[in-house]
């Protein structure tokens, strides 16, 4: 016979079952907490990414400042981030009156607009089928979905003053955070980490460069193009198309809708010119110009963009729309240098 297992024996079996029941239930547990943490914070998280970028803008000038002057790399920052700043309150100064008049001049003829080009749509049958399309609930439905994207918790420009301070502090002291990041990370991996964390910086300074060649060319083609065929407010027109160039195939279909209802009041034919002004004028950007530029980022497919721009607009409205792009990236960068180089070897 085999001899019966003693009580105390038992009792610790049982005991070490219920330790790992309760290991089992606070690891769950903290796995929700950081969850949760993490929704909450995520804007957050958002704004620390849109400080970077800023902070790479002024470093990217700064270097150059110190390559064309051989100035000292602390005053050459200095430099990049006080006249970021200068050149930035010229413009306005000299277009803001200007830009303001327009502004008025477009709020106050949008309705009557809005009320003609409906009435151009309903002399044909193709727009009449437009007209029911966006009329009733569906015009409902669409209203909310912008509400969603756009009605964010802070708001972009309640984020701006945050962004813009991150990114100087950013600027200030790059390596503070740099090796702060790196600190973490295991002896044996820190050689990786640091070629991760450069990869991800070539990665954003040609989104980076990119983008703002491309708000400041779109802005100035859609502007001329416009005036030329006598389209009202011009500039405004041609300044909202350059700031929606931050969103990638939605932006441009987002401005190009107010200079098409313009066009319409003249005439027709005029509409269809003005179209024309943006699909061409953004496409030449699009497709030559940026791509030129962006040598050095991921080339990402257009239907994952899409997909990552309609998840983050979910998550975290406009601001989670323009960052899907930078964010995007530096996923796949790391997904790429964690998993795929490894199962590859």
């Amino acid at each position: 016979m085999k001899p019966e297992k003693e009580p105390a024996e038992v009792v610790k079996k049982e005991l070490s079952y219920i330790q790992k029941v309760w290991h089992t239930v606070a690891i769950v547990a903290l796995l929700v907490g950081v969850i949760l943490v993490a929704r909450v914070a995520f804007n957050v998280l958002l704004m620390v990414l849109a400080g970077s970028l800023i902070a790479v803008y002024f470093h990217g000038l700064g270097d150059m400042i110190q390559r064309r002057t051989r100035m000292q790399r602390k005053w050459a920052m200095i430099l990049s981030i006080v006249s970021s700043f200068v050149i930035l309150g010229a413009l306005l100064w000299f277009m803001g009156t200007k830009i303001s008049v327009q502004v008025s001049e477009l709020s106050n003829t949008l309705p009557h607009t809005v009320s003609t080009a409906k009435a151009k749509l309903a002399e044909t049958p193709m727009g009449q089928k437009v007209l029911e399309n966006v009329s009733g609930s569906n015009s409902d439905k669409t209203m909310a979905t912008i509400q969603t994207f756009l009605g964010t918790s802070f708001g972009v420009l309640g984020d701006c003053y945050i962004i813009l301070f991150l990114g100087i502090f950013f600027t200030a002291s790059p390596s503070l955070y740099k090796n702060g990041i790196i600190l973490l990370v295991p002896k044996p991996k820190k050689d990786l980490a640091h070629h991760i964390m450069d990869r991800v910086s070539l990665s954003l300074k040609g989104w980076l460069k990119g983008m703002m060649v491309s708000i400041v060319l779109v802005t100035i083609l859609i502007t001329i193009g416009l005036s030329i065929m006598g389209i009202p407010v011009a500039m405004v027109l041609g300044l909202i198309t350059g700031i929606l160039e931050l969103i990638p195939n939605l932006g441009s279909l987002l401005a190009m809708i107010p200079g098409v209802l313009l066009a319409l009041t003249i005439s027709t034919n005029t509409a269809i010119i003005v179209a024309l002004i943006y699909i061409v004028s953004q496409t030449i950007v699009a497709n030559i110009v940026t791509p030129l530029i962006q040598k050095k980022i991921i080339n990402l497919p257009p239907a994952l963009t899409l997909i990552s721009q309609l998840i983050m607009g979910t998550l975290s409205g406009a601001l989670g729309i323009i960052l899907a792009v930078p964010l995007l990236a530096i996923i796949i960068i790391l997904v790429d240098e964690l998993y795929v180089k490894k199962i590859n070897n």
